[in-house]
């Protein structure tokens, strides 16, 4: 049975989709000295985000308090989190080959993984990659044979912020996704309505209080 290893080689934005999406370069490779001819594989990737594995600046901890809490609490909150699943089909090879792994993109505020990458400042964000699947290979003394991934393949990766902003700076240039309850939108939209008010960022300047020059309260 082939005995697989993953490993992300670099991440990059695909320019010209219908939602923000991330290609990571994906190479997989055979452990043994013996290479297999393998027909397919049917890869299914579990994404998350291991906060503990990098530093954190003053402004980006204030930004993570809704996450997080107070670095005080930190021991506690900070937590692996799941950012995202996604999957891809191999196509055939022999000893290695790399793969485009498509990993979507949210720019909602009300998921986790969002608030978190929007919190960086630069530096990296600490993910690991864990791996399942079935792999479909030929062997000389019983042809066609099917072998799942084992269960503890992962790969540790560590994506660029600036490659997740350049992204988001593509899709959603000087702008922010913002999903409120059906009832609370009603409700601005009839103030802005009444008010005469054209933006729905005018109507939020007039409902925002007083803020000092780094727009805090």
């Amino acid at each position: 049975m082939p005995d697989l290893n993953f490993q992300v080689e670099k991440a990059e934005p695909v320019t010209f989709a219908v939602s923000p999406l991330l290609i990571f370069k994906l190479r997989v490779r055979e452990a043994g000295t013996v290479p297999t001819s393998i027909h397919a594989i049917t890869l299914w990737c579990q994404i998350r985000i291991e906060p503990t594995r990098r530093s954190y600046g003053a402004p980006e901890a204030e930004r993570l308090l809704d996450l997080f809490g107070t670095r005080d609490r930190w021991g506690q909150t900070l937590k692996a989190m799941l950012w995202t699943h996604t999957s891809v089909v191999v196509p055939p090879f022999t000893g290695t080959t790399v793969v485009d792994l498509p990993v979507p993109c949210t720019f909602d505020f009300n998921v986790a993984a969002t608030k978190y990458f929007n919190a960086l400042e630069d530096g990296e964000v600490p993910l690991v990659l864990l791996f399942s699947g079935t792999i479909f290979y030929d062997t000389e003394d019983h042809g066609l044979q099917v072998a799942q991934i084992s269960w503890e393949k992962e790969a540790s990766f560590r994506l660029p912020v600036p490659v997740w902003r350049k992204m988001m700076d593509h899709y959603y240039p000087n702008s922010a996704w913002l999903c409120l309850r059906k009832d609370m939108f009603d409700r601005l939209a009839l103030y802005k309505s009444r008010q005469g008010i054209p933006t729905w960022e005018q109507a939020l300047e007039r409902l925002l209080p007083a803020t000092d020059e780094q727009g805090l309260p």
